[in-house]
């Protein structure tokens, strides 16, 4: 709305984006990089990641400008009967919101989709984020990455013997229910287009964590066994796992019996492919110590790197261990252009690549408040409406400590 259409596959789709944290701005910073119009409310404190530093750029944090480029900022008290009229007039073009607040708080400000927002707005999509869900035994209570980890089971899967349980080091269910709520977006949008009616989209951490957990599940499901602790080994491949070399630690990922035969004539042990205990994946399997015995021989002296590369010309998927200074600056993270910059912004690129309606970066992530004045006039308010919101503190310029 605010400028030329940048010409993205979403370009004309206009996004109200209430949430805050982590799983909402990044579904909500994918449609952003395809086109859509983010109009990003925040509460008069702001959204917290804005502290969750350092480092720091201009009193934001990394951890905020991370998840919020492509969007626009105002600051708008919900609290408040005006500010709530405002949402309300926002969502007259809108074609989808985007919330993470505690279920049961839009019904209390009257703003429920079923009683409200479905009958006065019924192409909408609302996408509601939360944890648990409004109802069942855990329905309303909060959830946060770490501890729905905890609660899914991924505590039970990650980790070694030696380390016990641990979370993972990303943020695999917030960033998974932004991923998968982008999708569930697209699909009721899609839909839309054949019946002309928005809907409600239920998204929870909770169910986004367990549908992540595979290969976990469906194995516990079909033999009844809980997994095990196995650091980088994966439970139903081998080999598939770190191994040091001379230089670099190395992940080989030996999905079949193709593969391990080339892996072993390219160690020097072409018999091994043919040895009855490794045969075949399940062979290997069931004497893993015995194989990973000898593989740790076999790659101590190797050059790591070099090998990596003679392996993958050859069709054997590995990879040396590298760290995240060297995955930015090598050679193929700058030429898929996974290293976005504009204006003094650097975040990662865009993963999804569309030959005809490619994404982009269009607004380096907003200072709080900072387009609210332009979004309303946007949206038809009056220059004499805006200046009332503003000085009587409904639509918000400085964060409230």
């Amino acid at each position: 709305m605010s400028e030329q259409g940048s010409g993205g596959a979403l370009d004309g789709l206009i996004v109200i984006d209430l949430t805050r944290v982590l799983g909402g701005p990044y579904c909500t910073q994918i449609l952003g990089d395809h086109g859509a119009e983010i109009v990003k409310i925040e509460p008069p404190q702001g959204d917290e990641t804005r502290d969750w530093g350092p480092p720091f750029h201009e009193e934001d944090a990394s951890y905020f400008i991370g998840v919020n480029r492509n969007k626009r900022s105002m600051g708008l008290d919900l609290s408040r009967p005006e500010g709530r009229d405002v949402l309300l007039r926002l969502l007259e073009k809108a074609d989808v919101l985007v919330e993470n607040y505690k279920p049961g708080a839009m019904e209390k400000w009257r703003l429920g989709y079923e009683a409200v927002l479905k009958e006065r707005f019924p192409r909408l999509v609302h996408c509601r984020i939360s944890g648990f869900g409004g109802d069942g035994p855990l329905g309303g209570l909060p959830g946060y990455d770490a501890a729905v980890q905890a609660t899914t089971g991924m505590f039970a899967v990650n980790g070694s013997e030696a380390s016990g349980g641990m979370r993972l080091g990303i943020p695999i269910v917030d960033i998974g229910t932004g991923l998968y709520a982008a999708v569930a977006i697209l699909m009721a949008l899609y839909e839309r287009a054949r019946s002309g009616q928005g809907q409600f989209i239920d998204m929870t951490l909770y169910d986004a964590g367990i549908a992540l957990m595979h290969p976990h599940i469906p194995n516990f499901l079909l033999s009844g066994k809980e997994p095990r602790l196995s650091g980088n080994a994966h439970p139903n491949i081998c080999p598939y796992d770190a191994y040091p070399t001379r230089t670099v630690d190395v992940f080989l990922a030996v999905g079949n019996d193709r593969a391990f035969a080339r892996l072993c004539e390219e160690l020097g042990r072409p018999g091994l492919a043919a040895d009855a205990r490794f045969r075949g994946n399940r062979d290997r399997l069931q004497n893993r110590e015995a194989l990973t015995a000898i593989l740790r021989e076999l790659l101590q002296e190797r050059d790591g790197e070099a090998l990596c590369e003679t392996l993958l010309a050859k069709g054997v998927p590995a990879g040396p261990v590298r760290n995240l200074r060297q995955v930015m600056e090598h050679p193929h993270t700058a030429h898929r252009g996974m290293v976005g910059r504009r204006d003094g912004y650097a975040g990662w690129g865009l993963p999804i690549k569309l030959s005809r309606t490619p994404g982009r970066i269009a607004r380096t992530p907003p200072k709080f408040g900072a387009q609210g004045r332009a979004i309303l006039a946007e949206f038809g308010f009056a220059e004499a409406e805006i200046e009332s919101l503003a000085e009587s503190g409904v639509l918000v310029e400085q964060r409230r400590r």
